[in-house]
């Protein structure tokens, strides 16, 4: 078992988890309530990540996060280093592919609450922000803790975006994933076998608390 490469890749995953989550609370709500022009494609855009093969968007981001383009240029003026092959970018990368899995669940959990609560929400004087904290996110919150688990295991068990972005450094860009990967490389299954365990426990976890909650926000808005 590669011990820094587990711990390094539950840094990235509880990062990516805590950044992203409130992002995607603001932006799934007003997907679900808001209709602007081109929703749709902001949709298909955010879904995107869901389509691509890891190894295009980690492409992507490597040219587009390295020196020889202008937004690498100034994002590694503002950080103060560069994001290819370092843990930041691991976390910019991760970022932007887990978007579909915090945003998706949020919005359909949105999507449930009847009409008439927000309405009675507004008529007693709650602003959006009240509204959103006090009335819709206890009614969300199986949507928000599907969307936590979702992101927080995939980031886990990412691998080709990870190596792209950050190649195979120890202690500072080697994951669980590719740790596994340099394991049967070097054909030792026994490491290989026991971290491939530890994610497929974690996998089939994430199923069950996934599916549980899917079916709770089903049954409320059947209810609905």
């Amino acid at each position: 078992m590669d011990w820094q490469a587990l711990l390094l890749s539950l840094k990235l995953s509880s990062i990516t988890t805590l950044l992203l989550i409130p992002l995607a609370i603001i932006g799934a709500r007003a997907l679900a309530f808001k209709q602007f022009k081109g929703k749709a494609f902001v949709e298909a855009i955010s879904m995107t990540p869901l389509i691509l093969p890891p190894t295009v968007i980690g492409y992507y981001l490597l040219v587009g996060f390295g020196q020889q383009s202008w937004l690498g240029q100034l994002l590694s003026s503002v950080l103060g280093n560069e994001l290819v092959f370092h843990f930041s970018g691991l976390v910019v990368a991760s970022l932007i592919i887990n978007i579909p899995f915090a945003l998706q669940p949020i919005q359909r959990a949105f999507e449930s609450i009847p009409e008439d609560v927000r309405e009675a929400a507004a008529c007693c004087g709650l602003n959006r922000w009240q509204s959103l904290i006090h009335i819709e996110l206890p009614l969300v919150w199986p949507g928000v803790i599907t969307a936590i688990v979702l992101c927080f295991s995939h980031v886990l068990g990412e691998f080709g975006v990870v190596l792209m972005i950050g190649g195979n450094i120890a202690g500072e860009t080697k994951t669980l994933s590719i740790a596994i990967y340099d394991s049967v490389q070097s054909f030792d299954f026994h490491a290989a076998g026991l971290m491939s365990a530890l994610l497929l426990i974690f996998a089939v976890l994430t199923l069950a608390i996934t599916t549980h909650l899917s079916k709770r926000v089903g049954i409320r808005h059947d209810r609905s």
